[in-house]
């Protein structure tokens, strides 16, 4: 992936696992989850998948 396509989400950390990119880090709210999937169709970057981290137990 581009350098300047990782720079485009600077909330989320980016990593390199088995040749793919996959970006990690905290979802705010529904307004914040849709702004995320609009930067990554405006960069034209697919996405795979989408799923919640594990919390920790109180």
């Amino acid at each position: 992936m581009p350098p300047e396509a990782a720079e485009a989400f600077p909330e989320l950390r980016a990593v390199s696992i088995a040749g793919q990119t996959v970006f990690y880090g905290a979802v705010l709210d529904q307004a914040h989850l849709f702004g995320l999937l609009a930067r990554f169709r405006r960069c034209r970057l697919p996405l795979a998948e989408m799923r919640p981290l594990a919390t920790q137990a109180p």
